[in-house]
């Protein structure tokens, strides 16, 4: 009996066992990306906005020492007025838009499509209802 047990126990894993495993660690994985994913793209979102609002007051103090000149984010990062460790782009990697309109100042991200005038913009200030 004792030489039956040895031999049982060296025997090592099959490879059906190898493959059982496996299918359960991808079913785990698949369910997994099926809820994280969603969830990505909204704290990419949520990262856009944030990072307009910062940039927004940034560009709105530039305006008011340098008057009439309309700030790029190179120039912000040039003045400082900016970290240099800051890249300047939203979470696509597209580099955020300062337009300056009257007495205004908005930043806008092209969003997830990376298009500029879609509805997925992050504008900061937002339009109002109805606008666009």
């Amino acid at each position: 009996m004792n030489r039956k047990l040895a031999r049982t126990l060296a025997r090592g894993v099959t490879l059906i066992e190898i493959l059982i495993v496996l299918a359960i660690i991808g079913l785990i994985a698949g369910g997994v990306a099926v809820v994280a994913v969603p969830q990505l793209e909204k704290s990419r979102i949520k990262q856009a906005q944030i990072d307009a609002r910062t940039i927004r007051p940034v560009a709105e103090q530039y305006r008011a020492d340098y008057p009439g000149e309309c700030p790029t984010m190179a120039q912000l990062v040039q003045k400082k007025m900016i970290s240099d460790a800051t890249k300047g782009t939203d979470p696509w990697d597209q580099q955020y838009k300062i337009i300056c309109a009257d007495d205004d100042i908005i930043v806008i991200s092209a969003g997830p499509d990376k298009k500029e005038n879609t509805a997925d913009d992050i504008r900061i200030p937002e339009l109002p209802a109805g606008g666009k």
